[in-house]
């Protein structure tokens, strides 16, 4: 029985059992992460074996270089040639970074605001207003890059296809809005999937400010764990053929292929975003690691190979998002006080409380040893105007520990919205 449809003494013989239960898992002294989307260890003893793909110095020769020596600040050209095989796009579009595209994100914008990008008047700091597009729920790191910068973060409702675009059509009329953040692929934390409707107004979009930045974070792009591969249109040629070549910038890494810490990224944009911002980055580096690389040219040879391993990363996670939707179904879903995406790939399940549920909830979760992203993380500045949506990441404990941290989720969750409707 959903619990608005139960009387006041039933619901407070529900809350007393609540509360034992809660006490007894409190009791227990665990100590679970479910913080962060990280991979867990045996996705990463999976992709080990890329430790040892240069064995030798002689295999440090690749592109007609010595991969060890100064050097091609783009990136080998073997690994754009990879990175643009897995985005549909060009090679000469790619840049290769370092562990994080998060990095070549924060550059971006970094760039935008110290010298301009290639369409802007004058540097975005110099302007009296910066206004910057937030799907949300979304990536709190996302939001937090624009916001550190100074810019007024707007946030932009979610949809089951994407972003609601008839406000973001209507918001881009506004010379101070700058750019918008984007997770076209099992967005983070809803795990949606953008339409090619979506997609299409996004490559189509008029802005009215010439250096309007599409954020395109393609953080999942291969990285279903329940079906076969999706594919998605290269934005970069959508983008070209709307008549705004320079508008789009698409990010990707291998962080949840091989190794967060020790992997590749990749910025791809139009060739005269590159020549312009590659002039400015060429001062502040000579390139990043192309022995690493090369080691991942090596490792995942190309889009087949990628594919391919990405299927062996599935068979680990699926087990774990199961185990949380299967959960949810059953200790809550008959309750009526939450509701929450079912994904096919990325790394989260979101999960949208009733109104006013989410702070307390994770504070119980805190209390009985369990750390989640805090409430709030979801949207610009940290604040989520309902108090409900809480993202759960399933990847890094194992199984049994899983099933133990969902326990005391559902418990917290019942134990806070008992306690709201006896308030």
């Amino acid at each position: 029985m959903q619990y608005r449809e139960m009387d006041k003494a039933a619901l407070q013989t529900e809350l007393e059992k609540c509360r034992s239960e809660f006490e007894a898992q409190k009791a227990k002294g665990l100590k679970l992460d479910m913080s962060r989307g990280k991979p867990g260890k045996a996705q990463l003893d999976l992709v080990s074996d890329i430790l040892t793909v240069l064995s030798d110095p002689s295999e440090c020769m690749a592109d007609g270089m010595d991969v060890r020596n100064y050097g091609v600040l783009a990136g080998l050209p073997s690994a754009q040639a990879l990175f643009a095989e897995i985005l549909g796009c060009k090679a000469s579009e790619c840049f290769i970074g370092g562990s994080a595209s998060l990095t070549l994100m924060y550059d971006t914008i970094s760039k935008a605001y110290t010298h301009g990008l290639l369409h802007s008047e004058q540097p975005w700091s110099k302007l009296e207003k910066v206004r910057f597009l937030c799907p949300a729920p979304g990536y709190d790191r996302h939001f937090r890059i624009t916001e550190s910068f100074g810019a007024e973060l707007i946030t932009v409702p979610m949809t089951p296809t994407g972003p609601d675009m008839d406000l973001v059509e209507e918001l881009v009329k506004d010379p101070a809005v700058k750019g918008i953040w984007c997770v076209p692929k099992y967005s983070n934390p809803d795990g949606i999937v953008y339409s090619r409707e979506t997609v299409s107004r996004f490559a189509n979009l008029k802005p009215a400010a010439p250096d309007f930045a599409l954020m395109w974070d393609n953080a999942y792009c291969v990285h279903e764990f329940d079906g076969d591969f999706l594919p998605f249109d290269d934005i970069l040629s959508l983008c070209r053929e709307a008549g705004n070549p320079d508008m789009v910038y698409e990010f990707a890494s291998t962080s949840k292929i091989t190794f967060p810490g020790a992997g590749i990224s990749v910025m791809a944009t139009s060739e005269a975003n590159q020549k312009y911002l590659q002039k400015l980055m060429g001062v502040q580096m000579i390139s990043y690691d192309k022995v690493n690389q090369l080691r991942h040219v090596k490792y995942l040879k190309d889009r087949e190979g990628t594919l391919s391993l990405m299927k062996k990363h599935a068979a680990i996670l699926k087990p774990k998002f199961e185990m949380v939707l299967d959960t949810l179904e059953r200790e809550i879903a008959p309750l009526g006080i939450a509701e929450w995406q079912k994904p096919k790939g990325g790394y989260f399940v979101s999960v949208n409380t009733a109104d006013g549920l989410a702070k307390r909830t994770l504070a119980l979760c805190k209390e009985a040893g369990v750390v989640m992203t805090g409430a709030g993380a979801t949207f610009p500045y940290g604040k989520d105007p309902r108090d409900r949506n809480i993202r759960i990441a399933p990847s890094l404990p194992p199984v049994e520990e899983l099933r133990q941290a969902m326990e005391i989720f559902c418990i917290s969750l019942r134990l806070a919205a008992l306690e709201q409707l006896l308030g």
